[in-house]
């Protein structure tokens, strides 16, 4: 059996997510999918596994709550099922940065579509953002990205306000797994000041989803949190580090 596997999120007003919870908790039981979603008052995140018509049961769900109707989804596939269980929690940020007055959903930079990114790495005049931990980057990037060696998302702040000067007159181009944690970061720029700045579309799974092998800036493979450890081009699972 081949599971389908849905990477989601969708930074949008909850006024109360706890009163999501139980629903989605139900409804995954019920379909037979498991994975892990989060979800904040900023919005929610997650990926899922399972059945193509149990996960398309469960993104229907998602769809139907406050301005969730554009939730992002990327799938892939993985030939056993990568997750052992089902949890919805409930957190402070879909994902964490610990910058208060962040609001992405409106904030957020102008997106570049996969198709168009290759010319933003070949230009000497942008300067390409990783903005994942260094785990995340030692199994690929693109040619030239600089890496900020972080530990977690929520030290980007401080390595950004401590290199900033760097980038002084560049545009910034940044990227992630699946472009949730650069809508937070590019409104974090936009919110330092920062008028130039843009981010992949659907960041680094979109682009090896839909860019050919043969045109690809990417090297490696890219790390993706469940057991299939990491993807190539065509969401391609690789099981070793490359």
């Amino acid at each position: 059996m081949t599971f389908t596997v849905a990477a989601l999120y969708r930074f949008a007003p909850f006024d109360d997510p706890a009163v999501l919870r139980q629903p989605l908790i139900d409804l995954c039981a019920a379909e037979g999918v498991r994975g892990t979603l989060l979800l904040a008052r900023e919005g929610v995140n997650g990926t899922i596994a399972g059945s193509e018509a149990g996960v398309g049961a469960v993104l229907g769900h998602i769809r139907g709550l406050p301005d969730c109707a554009e939730l992002d989804v990327k799938y892939s596939a993985a030939t056993e099922m990568p997750f052992q269980r089902m949890k919805v929690r409930l957190k402070k940020e879909i994902v964490t940065m610990k910058v208060p007055g962040l609001d992405p959903a409106r904030d957020a930079a102008p997106y570049v579509d996969p198709a168009d990114w290759n010319a933003l790495v070949d230009d000497p005049d942008t300067v390409l953002i990783d903005t994942r931990n260094g785990f995340e980057v030692g199994y690929g990037s693109f040619a030239g990205a600089v890496d900020p060696e972080t530990k977690s998302f929520g030290e980007f702040p401080d390595w950004w306000r401590a290199n900033a000067d760097r980038f002084a007159g560049k545009r910034v181009a940044m990227f992630c797994t699946g472009g949730i944690r650069c809508e937070k970061s590019t409104a974090f720029l936009r919110h330092e000041g920062v008028e130039d700045v843009v981010h992949l579309k659907g960041g680094i799974l979109a682009y090896l989803e839909q860019v050919p092998e043969t045109d690809s800036r990417w090297q490696g493979s890219c790390f993706v949190f469940d057991e299939r450890v990491s993807v190539g081009h065509g969401l391609i699972e690789v099981r070793e580090k490359e």
